[in-house]
């Protein structure tokens, strides 16, 4: 048996409010753009997830919204705001879905995708990890409590700016 995690950085945010907290700040036009190609890029692959791991950000909280995908189970946690890579695989290990879409921030996120996965794709914008990217990574596991470094398959990866032009 085998779980998926479809893991995404949130969209373009705003940087026009400097007086708000960076946790509340939302989607720029670019971003409002970018996450909805994001969500018609997984259906279209049939990458659909039953359980998402979020970060409680306002911007992470509106991708997921414009995404336009469903998912049984959804949990916006704190712990996720800004998290390292070691604080993101704790996360993953308390999920119960076969399809889980993790969504956060970087730097966490970039170092996240490069430690998980046995081989980075060859795109040259996956150790940047910039906003929007998403990498779809297949593990050979029975339980999320498994999941190891080193250990993802990557089965897709796309960028934003990719999918609009």
């Amino acid at each position: 048996m085998s779980r998926v995690m479809i893991l995404t950085r949130h969209a373009k945010s705003s940087w026009d409010d400097t007086l708000l907290d960076d946790h509340d700040r939302p989607l720029n036009k670019r971003g409002r753009e970018s996450a909805p190609a994001i969500g018609a890029w997984l259906r279209a692959q049939g990458w659909l997830p039953d359980e998402v791991l979020s970060s409680s950000a306002t911007r992470t909280r509106e991708t997921w919204d414009r995404m336009g995908l469903q998912a049984d189970t959804k949990r916006f946690t704190r712990a996720l705001y800004l998290a390292e890579p070691e604080d993101m695989l704790a996360e993953l290990t308390t999920a119960s879905g076969g399809t889980v879409l993790m969504l956060g921030h970087n730097p966490g996120i970039s170092e996240f995708a490069s430690r998980i996965v046995a081989q980075a794709p060859r795109h040259p914008r996956f150790h940047d990890y910039p906003t929007g990217a998403t990498t779809v990574i297949r593990f050979a596991l029975t339980d999320w409590t498994q999941i190891s470094w080193h250990s993802g398959t990557v089965l897709d990866f796309a960028v934003p700016r990719e999918l609009l032009e």
